[in-house]
């Protein structure tokens, strides 16, 4: 889960920062799908693991150094919006713990820190030592409610600019991926020992047709099917290419779902629809712009669409929510596999952060912006102190044990470790 979002600024002194005043950041990269990982039953040669290994640290190195970006943008944000409206700051940090390395420009201290859960902007407004008046009007709290609403939305503007040029960068260089319908569904993974398996349906394999459905069934279709046939017969047609045969050639097989806890069947498949992917390159900046604009927008729609569903099935989809290690392991596969991926894994990761950021809960932007508007409402009667810092500080808890939850998880699911384990 990166998230960039609050989370209480480091401060040298053990003290509870102000939700206001500390855009710490902690995002839930939500439904990034992680690429298939084989573990290698024979060590590589020696020879052969040197450069085997210097790629891994490269494309490693390429995906930390994206995602950083993105948290630098992201705290960029919240700075220039704070900077460009006169109000005081005091610290600008990529990362939370100790410093590894800081300096001091002005009033402003910035640091690189150990843990990569994301950043801050840390301002002095609960600081006794910062030498400012508990009513300077340049404090952050002191400001009127646009002034904060512009500050601690900033950084969510920024995420999503940053991920419209990262597109318009791709348009233009290695052009836009464009996706083109095939028929059937696609099959790009079976769990050993499932329905599907004991069926005899192999990865790879398009599903043409299904009793009940049109010529060309869709991936609801299927699964509202599957579910509905718990303990049946359900036949079914496919398309695969026979070992060292270059056609495709029709099978007809029968799946008998297993029955769920729920009572629903299931024959443990993922199921894709089927598609090939060309790229479009643009004649001149016009195309380009119109092409970004596409993209930027299918984009966004894939990623609030995958967050709703995520926040509807929770229960079911938990799993599929990453921390910093898994988004870094799934970053260098792309980049192993084709640099020109990164652009994709660099705009999704943007826009996860930024739509991860504006939910209303407590800790990330989204929390800080709904209290400001509650104040609003209010008539400009601010909160209790006490309460907004004690909504903040439960939230801040919460995020820090799912960031380390996931820490934990992501790192024992990589390949390496669980070969030692």
């Amino acid at each position: 889960m990166i998230t960039t979002h609050l989370h209480p600024s480091p401060t040298p002194k053990p003290r509870c920062p102000s939700p206001l005043h500390s855009y710490s950041h902690h995002h839930l990269a939500v439904h990034i799908p992680l690429p298939r990982r084989h573990r290698h039953l024979a060590r590589p040669p020696a020879a052969a693991a040197a450069p085997d290994l210097l790629a891994s640290v490269e494309s490693v190195a390429s995906a930390a150094s994206v995602l950083a970006a993105i948290v630098l943008v992201h705290e960029s944000g919240h700075f220039i919006a704070a900077a460009s409206r006169g109000i005081h700051v005091s610290q600008f940090s990529i990362g939370f713990g100790p410093a590894l390395a800081r300096f001091r420009l002005g009033p402003v201290e910035y640091a690189l820190r150990a843990i990569p859960l994301g950043g801050y902007v840390g301002f002095p407004d609960d600081d006794p030592e910062s030498g400012f008046a508990p009513d300077d009007p340049d404090l952050l709290r002191n400001r009127p409610v646009p002034d904060r609403l512009l500050v601690v939305s900033a950084g969510v503007a920024a995420n999503l600019a940053f991920a419209f040029l990262i597109v318009y960068a791709q348009a233009l260089t290695v052009g836009v991926p464009v996706q083109a319908q095939l028929p059937g569904v696609l099959v790009p993974e079976v769990l050993p020992g499932s329905a599907a398996a004991r069926a005899g349906l192999l990865p790879g394999d398009i599903i043409l047709a299904v009793p009940g459905a049109a010529p060309d069934p869709s991936v609801p279709v299927l699964v509202d099917l599957i579910k509905a046939s718990p303990s049946k017969k359900v036949p079914i047609t496919v398309s695969r290419t026979a070992p060292g045969a270059v056609d495709r050639q029709s099978v007809e097989l029968t799946v008998v779902p297993d029955t769920s806890v729920d009572g629903t069947g299931r024959i443990g498949v993922q199921l894709s629809p089927n598609f090939r992917v060309t790229r479009v390159r643009p004649q001149n900046l016009a195309d380009a712009t119109v092409l970004a604009v596409r993209e930027f927008t299918l984009l966004t729609g894939t990623v609030f669409d995958g967050l709703r569903q995520t926040l509807l099935n929770f229960s079911q989809s938990a799993e599929k929510v990453s921390g910093p290690v898994a988004i870094i392991a799934v970053g260098a596969e792309v980049a192993r596999s084709s640099a020109d991926g990164l652009f994709q894994f660099a705009a999704v990761i943007n826009l996860n952060l930024a739509a991860i950021n504006l939910l209303p809960l407590p800790a990330l932007d989204g929390g800080t912006l709904a209290l400001i508007l509650l104040e609003a409402a209010r008539g400009g009667r601010k909160i209790p102190r006490e309460v907004e810092q004690g909504i903040m500080s439960s939230g801040i808890l919460v995020v820090l044990m799912i960031g380390i939850f996931l820490i934990v998880r992501d790192t024992l699911n990589l390949d390496f470790i669980k070969e030692i384990l």
